[in-house]
């Protein structure tokens, strides 16, 4: 379905994307070092499955609507700074002791970092964008069912990517654990997520498509 010399350029392309730091990583060791090895795993877990219905929106053509319809872009755009903005200020105001904060106690907290993870990929449209521009330079058009190509394509990309991010999600999370045995600590730890995720939402609404 795919051209071989063109995918093993690909995952040489991708596992250079997945090793390289940016929002996603960012976000996953901010939600590892404040909720643990589980909330970084799970956080990761959730930023795959949003890449995963990246993939099957590009492969249906339907990222196009970007290019149709630029408000939409804007609209999701400043929603996604406005979530993030949202957990900044829950992670700035958390007093918790070590090992009592809302964000890590049992189901719920893995459940709470999976969609956090989930949601913020979703609502970032440069995501979507990225995989129109990316993606098709490795399909082969000759070769017929293109979209199932890309789906192949994308699908490679997400499991490299929950493979590197999940073991980013453990060890931030393992380290946080260490550190947050201190109530000190642990605040300064919530600031810096807060700082994290306000980084990443002013990222998102300044720069433009």
């Amino acid at each position: 379905m795919v051209d071989m010399s063109l995918y093993a350029a690909f995952l040489v392309a991708a596992f250079a994307l997945c090793v390289t730091p940016g929002p996603d990583m960012m976000f996953i060791v901010a939600m590892g070092g404040r909720g643990g090895p589980a909330a970084g795993v799970m956080a990761a877990f959730g930023v795959a499955c949003a890449m995963l219905v990246h993939t099957v929106a590009a492969a249906l053509g339907l990222s196009a609507l970007f290019h149709t319809l630029p408000t939409l872009y804007h609209v999701l755009r400043w929603v996604g700074a406005a979530y993030l903005l949202h957990l900044a200020v829950k992670a700035f105001r958390d007093r918790s002791v070590p090992g009592e904060s809302e964000d890590t106690g049992g189901g719920a907290g893995m459940r709470r970092a999976f969609w956090q993870g989930a949601v913020t990929n979703l609502l970032n449209p440069k995501v979507i964008l990225f995989n129109v521009a990316f993606l098709p330079q490795f399909v082969d058009p000759s070769l017929g069912h293109v979209p199932g190509q890309l789906l192949v394509l994308g699908t490679t990309l997400v499991v490299m990517g929950f493979v590197w991010d999940g073991g980013v999600g453990l060890l931030s999370g393992r380290l946080g654990n260490v550190l947050r045995r201190s109530t000190r600590v642990n605040r300064w730890m919530n600031i810096v997520s807060g700082t994290v995720f306000t980084g990443l939402a002013v990222r998102l609404a300044a720069s433009p498509k």
